[in-house]
């Protein structure tokens, strides 16, 4: 138990020290780079507006609170697709693999976001040079969650994070940070996370270079090689505190609530609800709120479904849904594919 204390103490640390250090009046949207990672992943997760932290138990997992994957019992592999927002296409794949020893779980994941190809366009050629540019973030992670006790757990995400566009590029290490707790009352579980703590992004690449004359009223010194500087900017990090709480129905079937309250440098704080409820253990309907609370908020109501079917011994598989309303930027979909190994 004193572990728990321990690693819950530091992120609660870790936690205050964020808080002094990016509290403001204002919202601090635009401050950060890398907000690809704000997305969320998992069609199942989303469709219970992203209130994962307490849950966090399939692949998908892996992006909420790596503290939660150490309870599967099988390797799973699960891959998102979603059309995202204005043309952009984003992507996660995971694969989860519990451990021999130690009562851990090894995963790891890629995310990116593609924004698509588009013409290059100058002052003198406005309709287009015949060239195409393009964009592109991704990160890979790799977690190792290990199970102090039979309650309590701890994860650790590393990950590699980089954003492209066209020929300029950057990246940054990060770390994500997790525990998981299975109280004492049946079904209730707590999470907490620390996500996307790392270095600075900035871009450098062959269209910044240029070159200078040193001195311009010397006709006979050469221009000389120099580059432009782009400024650096903080990932977005974020803090999350997840309940949730299962229950069994009897014939008929489960109902899942779960509450993450969320609080990131980049944005106010906000709060994540989601409900779910499954028959026959195949059959999931789900529905939730997503950033509540949050100012200037674009998106919110969550809604989808899923089939689960899997035997103890056999293959198993997931479909996952989810719709998610994005107000004057339409309505966003995300389908989840998994499959649970004997």
């Amino acid at each position: 138990m004193r572990y728990a204390i321990s690693i819950g103490l530091l992120l609660l640390a870790l936690a205050t020290t964020g808080n002094a250090q990016f509290e403001t009046d204002v919202s601090g949207v635009g401050t950060s780079a890398g907000t690809f990672l704000e997305i969320g992943v998992g069609a199942r997760a989303q469709a219970m507006g992203g209130a994962y932290a307490a849950l966090s138990n399939d692949p998908s997992g892996l992006y909420y609170n790596p503290a939660g994957i150490v309870w599967v019992k099988n390797a799973q592999l699960e891959v998102m697709h979603n059309e995202w927002l204005v043309g952009t296409r984003y992507d996660f794949v995971g694969l989860l693999l519990p451990l021999p020893f130690l009562n851990s779980t090894l995963g790891t994941n890629l995310i990116m976001l593609d924004y698509g190809e588009q013409p290059v366009r100058t002052v003198e050629r406005p309709e287009g040079t015949g060239e195409l540019w393009d964009a592109r973030d991704y990160t890979v992670g790799l977690t190792w969650a290990l199970a102090l006790t039979d309650r309590f757990s701890f994860g650790l995400t590393g990950k590699y994070v980089s954003q492209k566009i066209w020929h300029e590029t950057g990246s940054a290490m990060a770390i994500d940070l997790g525990i998981h707790y299975n109280t004492m009352l049946k079904g209730l579980k707590l999470g907490l996370a620390m996500c996307n703590f790392g270095n600075e992004i900035g871009l450098r690449g062959r269209d910044l270079d240029t070159s200078v004359d040193p001195d311009e009223k010397n006709e006979n010194i050469d221009r000389v090689p120099a580059e432009y500087k782009t400024g650096t900017y903080p990932l977005p990090l974020l803090f999350r505190f997840g309940i949730a709480y299962e229950r069994e129905l009897g014939r008929f079937g489960t109902a899942l609530v779960t509450v993450d309250v969320n609080h990131p440098s980049n944005s106010t704080e906000s709060v994540n609800l989601g409900a779910e409820y499954g028959v026959a253990g195949l059959f999931y309907l789900r529905g939730g709120y997503a950033n509540l609370f949050e100012k200037d908020r674009s998106n919110g109501l969550t809604l989808g479904g899923g089939l689960d079917y899997y035997r103890r011994g056999s293959m198993g598989f997931r479909i996952d849904y989810a719709w998610s309303d994005w107000g004057i930027l339409e309505e966003s979909h995300r389908f989840s594919v998994g499959i649970l190994f004997p």
